[in-house]
């Protein structure tokens, strides 16, 4: 039997590849993210939030700049809130193209 202390390691690293424990990501953009292929914060990051917004367009047509900017914040670690200006307004350009 493993020591107890080998247990709570285990399931502490186990948490940090949940979606869930990114910043942005709450349960039903965490489900819609594993719809596509993306189930792991590694996959998300590797992908790009732009790359992932779109395979979320194919299941979701209600996508909008808020999840982008989340999905952006997510892969860098931080609140979409906090993004640089410069890389909010390349989103909104990016996002616009998708709309055409």
């Amino acid at each position: 039997m493993e020591p107890e202390y080998y247990i709570c390691i285990e399931n502490q690293n186990h948490m940090k590849t949940e979606l869930t424990e990114m910043p942005n990501i709450g349960k039903v953009v965490a489900e819609k993210l594993k719809e596509v292929g993306i189930t792991t914060p590694e996959e998300l990051r590797a992908v790009g939030a732009e790359q992932a917004f779109i395979r979320l367009q194919t299941i979701d047509e209600g996508a909008c700049l808020c999840m982008l900017q989340g999905l952006e914040g997510a892969v860098q670690g931080i609140r979409w809130h906090n993004l640089p200006k410069e890389r909010k307004e390349e989103l909104k350009q990016f996002f616009r193209m998708r709309k055409i």
